[in-house]
């Protein structure tokens, strides 16, 4: 049994996880050419889930004890939902045009099927890797791989509630998932300094992307400004509010398929979470075609992204980093798997002749989120990050029903 963390207090726990995303975020942006250096191998999403984790392993505090991450995946984790769906711009999405649309939902695609794919293929010679603790246990947490590369963290976030893997089992996917995604990311962006190259390999015409830079520029000095408190209040109201009539219904709804259709328990569909997730994800996406959307303009998803780190650094204190060494395979499940959903979006690219731009951002969308698809997007001109953020919306939208796509989807390989 493991003995008690030295430090037990709760609002200690949560001061020290905020002291360090202080530091982690502070110590990126410094001009130190070392550092930099550093974050260009080890971006900060990784020390968020890793350094909580160290603590958690070496007994400073527990993740499994605290009440911590069952209050901010109770409360935040819908509320980022909603505030990162709330931005969805479809007007955006149609001027992009179908090609940069159906880029993107080659690499979704690619995700879905890759996840089955690849656990049939290492299943194929090496089964006892996905019978970890109950029988099938391992499916669990890869399906949350699934919720994070198709949307982001808090989709894994809300599979990892749906799914219930063990902690054991989340702490070694946890891994497979970033530093897979991570190797992925440096990867497009050393395409991005080849990008003419690519283009020309791809048969693409990238006027587009510099006309659509232009645009943006140009409608962002235009609609951004310094929100008030009755900005704040809106903002946070809404997504509480929200979050608030997600639980309501899902206390309506999960007890009638539990008494009603018990059987329906293997599909999760007796989980309240479950219900909570799809609701807030229905509101944020109708919520985006009325004016509450013009919440974005005042940091809807800024408040989102750091409900997604605090997110984040909970989850990562649940971590045991002795168990990530314990199925290196899953690791080669991973690197199939990242290979499969890469096939599709190049395949997708070379067919349309689409821009290097729109395969780089669409693929990135799908795997890192909004924090990635905005680095990658950067990299090709800072007004084009808005680009990358909407189609990483799009991926939170669909990221959770995906996810748990795909993890039925294993599941059934595996049976």
């Amino acid at each position: 049994m493991k003995p008690e963390a030295i430090i037990t207090n709760d609002a200690v726990v949560a001061a020290i996880l905020f002291a360090l995303l202080i530091f982690i975020f502070q110590l990126a942006k410094s001009s130190n050419k070392l550092i930099q250096g550093f974050f260009k191998i080890f971006p900060p999403i990784l020390l968020c889930y890793f350094l909580p984790g160290l603590f958690n392993t070496f007994g400073l505090i527990s993740g499994e004890s605290s009440g911590v991450y069952p209050f901010v995946s109770k409360y935040l984790l819908p509320a980022c939902l909603l505030l990162f769906t709330l931005s969805l711009d479809v007007e955006m999405l149609k001027k992009l045009g179908l090609k940069a649309l159906l880029v993107f939902l080659a690499g979704t695609l690619g995700v879905i099927i890759g996840g089955p794919l690849a656990v049939k293929i290492v299943s194929s010679f090496k089964p006892e890797i996905f019978y970890m603790g109950t029988e099938n246990e391992v499916w669990r947490g890869l399906g949350t791989i699934a919720g994070s590369w198709i949307g982001g963290g808090a989709n894994q976030t809300a599979l990892k509630e749906i799914l219930q893997p063990s902690a054991y089992v989340f702490s070694q996917c946890v891994a497979v998932d970033v530093l897979v995604a991570e190797t992925w990311l440096a990867v497009l962006l050393i395409g991005v300094v080849n990008n003419n190259k690519i283009n020309k390999w791809l048969g693409a015409d990238g006027t587009i992307v510099e006309e659509m830079k232009e645009k943006i520029s140009a409608l962002k000095g235009q609609k951004e400004r310094i929100p008030t408190f009755d900005d704040y209040l809106k903002l946070t109201a809404v997504a509480f509010v929200f979050t608030g009539i997600s639980y309501f219904l899902a206390d309506l709804i999960s007890p009638f398929i539990k008494v009603n259709y018990p059987y329906l328990e293997k599909f999760s569909l007796t989980s309240n979470f479950f219900w909570v997730v799809f609701f807030i994800t229905i509101f944020g996406v109708l919520a985006s075609r009325t004016k509450l959307r013009e919440l974005e303009y005042v940091g809807a998803s800024k408040i989102g992204t750091l409900f997604l780190y605090i997110l984040v650094a909970s989850i990562g204190m649940q971590m045991d980093l002795s168990a990530v060494a314990d199925n290196k395979w899953l690791f080669l499940v991973g690197l199939i798997w990242i290979s499969i959903h890469v096939i599709f979006v190049v395949l997708a690219g070379k067919f349309l002749k689409a821009p290097y731009f729109m395969l780089a951002v669409g693929s990135q969308a799908n795997i890192g989120g909004a924090a990635s698809a905005s680095v990658v997007a950067g990299a090709f001109h800072p007004a084009l990050v808005p680009i990358g953020v909407i189609f990483a919306v799009l991926g939170y939208a669909i990221g959770t029903y995906g996810g748990y796509l795909t993890a039925l989807l294993m599941h059934w390989v595996l049976s």
